[in-house]
């Protein structure tokens, strides 16, 4: 085990995640959150275990995605083992609906042996009798999973509340970084500064904030999305559905999330009037049955919006002792696993998952 102390800034699935990865490789770890754990994008999205158009993605996404596709039902296991509360990580399968780069998608599947295949329109009504009509293409990829994001997060929560080394404080704002030299040695916030070995800024929308108080650029910015949600019997909807950049995504007992706008208006995250008759009128052209259903939720969050989508992981140049893992944009809960152990890896020297280059800070942030 490593002797270093870690200070994690930030305290979504990816700080999360970060912790409870790196918690049984060193000596301690504090992970600081401005608000409450989990509680801004990481609670917002809707957790399908994709991209939602994968083949869109450069490599480096798609790098990140497989890894954690395939790591996350163990991770569920191990959490619902540790801490009794289950992530429901649902395995439902995923049509995407009258693709424009359907060509695209299957050849990309095809180039890269994933699953996804064209299916008749007929079948697809068969397999999902309340998807409305009107379609007459569509493609599916069966082995899709969706997580159900707050349950994720409480049993992170949980299971690093039980570890010895490890130390959360919410409501704990970091306003800036402590310097030795060219060397991080720590955070400040409004208690007082946080001395660490290490420094891992994992703060989402908020990360390009503060890494602007060293001189640095980081191009993560806010990203509205908003979200609804209706209460439908638990097996209303058996798989997860796309149609024209709108989703919705089925839970165990019977709540189905419609999502999400893509919104350019900095960090006001209110919901509005506009965002929900535009996601009703989606979610009832998707599924006819849902006019008749009640909206029981409708919220916005903050997406950490970064170019091309691919997240910043790995140490930041000439400041020794930082590290990034953010700007996961709208992937965040597709790719933490990955982007959590990658992290991981780099931090404590051992052989990293995947090749970290695409990841790296270096050459991608501005002085």
């Amino acid at each position: 085990m490593s002797k270093q102390h870690v200070v994690i800034v930030g305290g979504g699935v990816i700080g999360l995640l970060t912790a409870f990865n790196l918690a049984s490789k060193v000596q301690s770890v504090v992970l600081l959150e401005r608000s409450g754990v989990g509680q801004e994008s990481s609670w917002a999205g809707g957790g399908i275990v994709s991209p939602l158009y994968p083949w869109r993605y450069s490599p480096a996404v798609t790098a990140l995605a497989h890894w954690s596709q395939d790591f996350y039902p163990q991770l569920a296991e191990r959490l619902l083992g540790a801490t009794g509360i289950d992530p429901e990580v649902h395995k439902t399968g995923l049509y995407w609906l009258d693709l424009d780069d359907e060509k695209e998608a299957l050849a990309w599947a095809q180039r890269l042996n994933r699953p996804l295949s064209s299916v008749d329109i007929s079948q697809v009504h068969d397999a999902v009798p309340v998807m409305g009509g009107g379609y007459s293409r569509a493609i599916y990829m069966p082995d899709i999973a969706n997580v159900r994001n707050p349950r994720l997060v409480k049993s992170l929560k949980a299971a690093l509340l039980a570890m010895p080394n490890v130390m959360i404080h919410e409501q704990c704002e970091v306003s800036g970084f402590v310097r030795d030299g060219h060397r991080v040695i720590g955070v400040s916030t409004a208690a007082g500064d946080v001395l660490a070995d290490s420094v891992v800024l994992a703060a989402g929308a908020w990360s390009g904030d503060l890494l602007g108080t060293l001189g640095l650029e980081l191009p993560v910015e806010p990203v509205k999305g908003q979200m609804i949600l209706f209460k439908c019997a638990s097996d209303f909807l058996p798989s997860m559905i796309l149609a024209k950049g709108r989703y919705a995504i089925p839970r165990r007992d019977g709540h189905i999330l419609v999502g999400s706008t893509l919104e350019y208006e900095g960090y006001d995250k209110t919901p509005t009037d506009t965002a929900l008759e535009s996601l009703r009128a989606s979610a009832v052209e998707l599924i006819p049955a849902l006019a008749d259903a009640e909206v029981v939720g409708h919220w916005a969050g903050l997406r950490p919006g970064s170019p091309e989508g691919i997240p910043f992981i790995g140490p930041v140049p000439n400041h020794d002792g930082l590290w990034l893992n953010c700007g996961h944009f709208r992937n965040g809960l597709v790719l933490a696993p990955a982007s959590c152990q990658l992290l991981s890896d780099l931090l404590v020297g051992e052989a990293p998952i995947i090749d970290p280059v695409p990841y790296a800070p270096e050459g991608r942030i501005q002085r």
